[in-house]
């Protein structure tokens, strides 16, 4: 096949793409310039695709004796992932933004172009297997290394993406085993840090560059029953779950931390409690996606069995979940996935993603719309 290589210049995907090349493929190697902003050309930026990264992309390539190009996606990543992780938290709502990286511009607008030049796939240094079904219909699964595994930023892919996605690490029992390998074939990137943080945060600050972004206006801060506790500098800094950083004028009744239950932007308000009120029983999420063709239940609305995993490196738990037709706000019908967890989970934010499992199969995602936590609705 033609292969596209996405390269990030770590070692996971210089690995997966000499793989590629070793089993025959016609491989070319792009590396994708997702930012202009100064802060993330410097050594030392704490996230991926820094000038650094390239050079460190191109240099594998050359090892493996493969064609390196560098594509200039930094406007669109600036306006799918950038603006929307501003957006979603003016809204009061935490985004994540490696997922929308993955969905929009990874496997929409690069896999897009490599499809128009006749490309067959893309490949990838993700920690996720594709299998196909005895109707040779693809679906995504976990990595060996659960450990490691990446499928639940990968939730977001549809069917149609599936067909062209390659994921060559997926067998590999540890990342141990990658960085080996890499020094085997020479790879320079053998011994490289892991990327951390949001990649256009270059200090990892993102309260302080939000502040840049938000307009930020002073509020209430309120207990779970109304009551006016403190102040806050703007509502949008805050995340649910927070416990540091609330300076609260009045302490709670029984002397415990309080957390953040809920961020209210229309009314500016944080509203903070006792952990306990953290517990989330049921999930509602919108946009939702497949990854490959659906399950049976979701055409007739029937409930079903899963695991429903909220953060990438978040433990799943048991649950059942339906699709249901709702009304939005401007009378247009949109389906809305329920997830009833059987095991609560703590702080769970509208904004991000809660992904579905069977096994090791990922069934679909759904961005959360809102949480609920039976505890605190009885209150």
């Amino acid at each position: 096949m033609r292969v596209l290589a996405a390269m990030s210049g770590g070692v996971d995907s210089a690995v997966a793409a000499a793989r590629a090349v070793e089993a025959g493929h016609d491989v070319v190697g792009v590396h994708l310039a997702l930012s202009r902003m100064p802060g993330t050309l410097r050594t030392g930026s704490r996230g991926c695709c820094t000038i650094e990264d390239s050079r460190d992309a191109w240099r594998a390539c050359d090892v493996l004796g493969i064609p390196y190009y560098v594509w200039d996606f930094s406007e669109r990543f600036k306006e799918d992932v950038v603006q929307d992780f501003i957006d979603e938290y003016a809204a009061g709502r935490t985004p994540n933004p490696c997922m929308r990286c993955n969905e929009r511009i990874k496997f929409a607008a690069l896999l897009e172009k490599a499809i128009a030049l006749g490309f067959d796939a893309v490949c990838t240094g993700h920690y996720a297997k594709v299998i196909e079904d005895a109707d040779g219909n693809r679906e995504l699964h976990r990595a060996a290394d659960w450990a490691k595994d990446q499928s639940y930023v990968l939730g977001v892919l549809t069917h149609e993406q599936l067909k062209h996605s390659m994921f060559p690490l997926a067998d590999t029992p540890s990342k141990a085993e990658v960085r080996a390998e890499a020094e085997r074939r020479g790879l320079s990137v053998a011994n490289k840090p892991d990327s951390h943080d949001i990649c256009f945060i270059s200090d990892g600050d993102t309260r302080g560059w939000l502040a840049e972004k938000i307009d930020m206006t002073t509020g209430d801060i309120v207990d779970e029953t109304g009551a006016k506790v403190g102040e806050h500098p703007g509502a949008n800094a805050f995340t649910v779950g927070q416990r540091r950083g609330l300076k609260l004028g009045t302490p709670a009744a029984d002397g415990k931390p309080r957390f953040v239950l809920e961020i209210r932007p229309k009314e500016n308000k944080v509203v903070v409690g006792p952990e306990a009120l953290l517990a989330i029983d049921e999930i509602r999420g919108i946009k939702v996606s497949w990854a490959g063709l659906p399950i049976a239940e979701v055409a007739t609305g029937a409930e079903f069995d899963c695991h429903a995993q909220v953060r990438a490196h978040g433990d799943p738990v048991p649950a059942v979940a339906y699709v249901e037709a709702v009304m939005d706000e401007e009378g247009v019908e949109r389906a809305e996935l329920v997830v009833t967890l059987t095991d609560p989970l703590r702080g769970v934010a509208p904004g991000q993603t809660v992904v579905l499992y069977q096994g090791s199969r990922v069934l679909g995602q759904a961005t959360i719309d809102a949480a609920r936590s039976l505890q605190r609705v009885a209150l």
